[in-house]
C-alpha cells in the first residue's frame, strides 16, 4: 500500500483510547507510513523514539484571564501547523471531545487543505458527554464533519445512533491486541515477585474512575474462601484509588491487596495472574479484558456494553450483572479451584484474541478505510 502521512490525536492517560491510538500509530509506522501523534503529554506506550513517528507535544500557557487553559485551541493550532507543513492525508482523532472539533477547526484554518478527518469513538464521549446538553451539539457537529466515524464495538455504534439520532455511516473496527507482547508466558521470577509463590493472583487493570467500580474487586476478594489464599493486584491509578485503599483496610484485607500503579510492562503482570477481574459499570469494549485473554488469563467481568463482544460467557470467562459481587466471587473461586476449567478457558481466550482481534488485521482495516477516503477526494 502507498505510504500515507497520518496524524493521530489522543489523550495520553492510562486508558483504552490512548493505548489504542498509540499502538495504531506505531503499527502504521512499522508498515511504512509517516505518523504524527498529538497530545498534551507523551502517551504511556509511546517510547522516546520510534522510526516513522513524530510526537507533537501541545503546551498550554496559563493566563490569569482563563480559569481553564484553552487546550482545544492550542491543539487546533498545532494540528493546523503540521497539517499544512506535512500535507497530512489523514487526521485520525480518538475521542470526540475535543479532538474532532479541533481537527475540523485546524482544517478550516488551512483553507483548501484536503486532509480527511477520521473520528474514533471509545465510549464516554458518547455514553456520558453525549447525553449532556452542554456537549451534545458540538459532538454531533464533530461527527457530521468527519469523513469517517469509527466505533470500537457494535454496542457503541448503537449507543451513538440512539444518543445523536446519527444517520451517517459508522465503521465498527474493534480494538486489537499485540499477540507478540500480550501472550501466555511462564515467568516464575515475575510471579514470585508478585507473591504468586504463596498466593493465587487476581489482577485488575483500569484508570480507577468510579464507573470501573474498583471497590468491587475488594468486595470480591473478601468473599473468597480462605483456602484460595488469593492476592489482588491492582494496576493503574486514578481518583478512586484512596477509597479502594481505605476499603481494603476497613475490611481487613489490606495485606492481600497490592497497588502496583501505572506500570510500563503490563503484559508481564497480567500474564502472571490466575484470573482477571473487571466489575465495571460501563465498558464500550473491554481492552483490558482482551489483553488478559491474549495472555491466557480467564476473565470474570460484568455483562455490560461491549464486553460480551469480547468475552464469551462460559468459554473464555464468566459475565455477571453489575454489582453482583457474590456471583463474581463465585466465578473467581470456581476458576481458582478448578485447574482443568481454568486451562480450558485460558486456551479459548488466547485463540479468540488471536483470531478475532489481531493487530495486523485491525491495522489493515484502518489502512483500507484511509485509502477509501483518499480515493473519494
Amino acid at each position: 500500500m502507498t505510504s500515507m502521512r497520518i496524524g493521530i490525536a489522543c489523550y495520553p492517560t492510562f486508558g483504552g483510547s490512548g493505548v489504542m491510538a498509540t499502538e495504531l500509530g506505531l503499527a502504521l509506522a512499522d508498515r511504512g507510513h509517516q505518523v504524527h501523534i498529538f497530545s498534551y503529554a507523551r502517551p504511556s506506550r509511546l517510547s522516546a523514539y520510534h522510526h516513522g513517528v513524530e510526537f507533537h507535544n501541545v503546551s498550554v500557557s496559563s493566563y490569569p484571564l482563563f480559569q481553564y487553559p484553552p487546550y482545544d485551541l492550542a491543539l487546533a493550532s498545532v494540528m493546523r501547523e503540521v497539517m499544512a507543513d506535512q500535507k497530512l492525508d489523514i487526521l485520525h482523532v480518538h475521542y470526540a471531545v475535543p479532538h474532532a472539533l479541533c481537527a475540523y477547526l485546524a482544517r478550516e484554518m488551512c483553507g483548501s487543505c484536503s486532509t480527511r478527518i477520521v473520528t474514533t469513538l471509545h465510549g464516554t464521549d458518547i455514553t456520558i458527554l453525549g447525553r449532556d446538553p452542554s456537549y451534545r451539539d458540538v459532538i454531533c457537529f464533530g461527527l457530521e464533519h468527519s469523513e469517517a466515524v469509527i466505533s470500537v464495538s457494535d454496542w457503541l455504534e448503537q449507543q451513538t445512533r440512539d444518543a445523536f439520532d446519527f444517520k451517517g455511516r459508522i465503521d465498527v473496527v474493534p480494538n486489537f491486541v499485540d499477540a507478540k507482547r500480550f501472550r501466555p508466558r511462564q515467568d516464575d521470577a515475575v510471579r514470585k515477585e508478585l507473591g504468586g509463590d504463596d498466593h493465587r493472583l487476581i489482577v485488575h487493570t483500569s484508570n480507577f474512575r468510579s464507573l470501573k467500580r474498583v471497590a468491587d474487586t475488594v468486595e470480591v476478594l473478601r468473599r473468597l474462601p480462605a483456602e484460595h489464599n488469593a492476592l489482588l493486584l491492582l494496576v493503574g491509578d486514578g481518583p478512586d484509588q484512596p477509597h479502594v485503599r481505605d476499603l481494603a483496610v476497613r475490611h481487613g484485607v489490606a495485606d492481600r491487596v497490592r497497588f502496583l500503579g501505572e506500570i510500563e510492562n503490563v503484559a508481564c503482570v497480567v500474564s502472571a495472574a490466575d484470573v482477571a477481574l473487571f466489575p465495571t459499570e460501563s465498558e464500550s469494549f473491554g481492552l483490558s479484558a482482551l489483553e488478559a485473554m491474549a495472555c491466557g488469563v480467564p476473565v470474570v467481568a460484568t455483562d455490560v456494553g461491549g464486553l460480551p463482544e469480547v468475552v464469551v460467557h462460559g468459554e473464555t470467562g464468566f459475565l455477571h450483572p453489575v454489582g453482583d459481587c457474590d456471583a463474581l466471587a463465585a466465578s473467581v473461586g470456581r476458576l481458582l479451584g478448578d485447574a482443568e476449567l481454568s486451562a480450558r478457558m485460558s486456551a479459548a481466550g488466547v485463540a479468540r484474541a488471536r483470531e478475532n482481534f489481531s493487530l495486523p488485521t485491525m491495522v489493515e482495516r484502518h489502512e483500507q478505510l484511509y485509502a477509501r477516503l483518499l480515493a473519494e477526494v
